[in-house]
């Protein structure tokens, strides 16, 4: 079983990334084409190109480890980002939607507080997507 925790943060490469890379050729992309640090702490999730394949790499204070798991059916549904970079940061708990196949468009949020804005706002399916 996956925990995954609110204070980590989630970094989606929304280009198909090969899934013969591993610990070396991902954290080679998220440095050279996400232009983040691999050794951060944070958690950098690829699919491949039919969707059909995750995998999330995160550097632990020893070094690195990767989570791969392959569909033996069915496909990934990745969130609809309207800004063209490479990549976004995914809440918690819109990953465990994506990896336990929950629709992302079934998704409604009720109002709560955002500390980033300071007031209450009612999120929609795009609040899957921290920014």
């Amino acid at each position: 079983m996956l925990s995954l925790s609110v204070s980590t943060r989630y970094f989606l490469y929304r280009d198909q990334a090969d899934m013969r890379k591993g610990f070396d050729g991902l954290s080679g992309l998220v440095r050279n084409e996400l232009q983040k640090d691999p050794l951060s702490g944070d958690v950098f999730i690829f699919f491949n190109k039919r969707h059909n394949q995750v995998k999330l790499l995160l550097w632990e204070r020893d070094g690195f480890s990767i989570y791969h798991k392959r569909l033996e059916r069915g496909t990934y549904e990745l969130p609809v980002i309207s800004d063209s970079s490479l990549s976004a940061e995914l809440r918690s708990d819109a990953l465990m939607f994506i990896l336990q196949g929950v629709s992302l468009k079934s998704i409604r949020r009720r109002k709560r507080f955002d500390m980033s804005n300071n007031n209450f706002q009612t999120h929609s399916t795009s609040c899957i997507v921290n920014g």
